[in-house]
């Protein structure tokens, strides 16, 4: 097991149910697991591929783990599994999504697995509460800055909007949870 810290940057999203809940649940449970340290603001935003479902609300955050790329994925898919998430098909609805958008500097391209996220340019949803927390952060594929990025987008912003302010702190632990 590795003992330093890596630096992840996570997206998180929700369109069923109580979007901000499963948010916040979400956040709770990976606190228990990884140092969250920096969130987002919430963004609310409209679905990109598949039109026909309920917006979104959208953040990012930042963690420190010494789990490896593939035991924190399987993590986040538990946490996703405890809120609610069934395999179902692509970008159907989904009480939770957590894509791993970074993960350190390290590029990974396994049949499971593709860090940085393969669509972390293209996607505003992504883009926006990323750059509110790391601007200056620089794709290891493409070393463009997170600030670039945005301001390459081709479709620009629209359908991003601030939902929340982030949070004063990160919350330790999920009371009442069952882990």
């Amino acid at each position: 097991m590795n003992t330093e810290q890596i630096c992840v940057y996570l997206g998180l999203g929700s369109n069923v149910g109580d979007r901000k809940q499963n948010l916040d649940r979400a956040i709770g449970f990976l606190s228990e697991r990884l140092n969250v340290e920096k969130v987002s603001s919430v963004y609310d935003t409209a679905p990109e591929i598949n039109p026909d479902q309920p917006r979104f609300l959208n953040m990012v955050a930042l963690a420190r783990t010494t789990l490896d790329p593939q035991v924190l994925l399987s993590l986040l898919k538990g946490i996703e599994s405890k809120l609610g998430r069934v395999p179902s098909t692509p970008y159907s609805p989904r009480p939770m999504d957590i894509d791993i958008l970074f993960y350190g500097k390290e590029i990974i391209d396994t049949p499971s697995l593709t860090i940085p996220h393969p669509h972390i340019q293209e996607r505003a949803f992504v883009l926006v509460p990323l750059e509110e927390i790391a601007p200056g952060l620089k794709h290891p594929v493409n070393g463009k800055t997170v600030k670039q990025m945005l301001s390459d987008l081709k479709s620009g912003v629209q359908g991003v909007f601030k939902f929340l302010p982030p949070p004063e702190t990160v919350p330790e632990k999920t009371a009442g949870e069952e882990k």
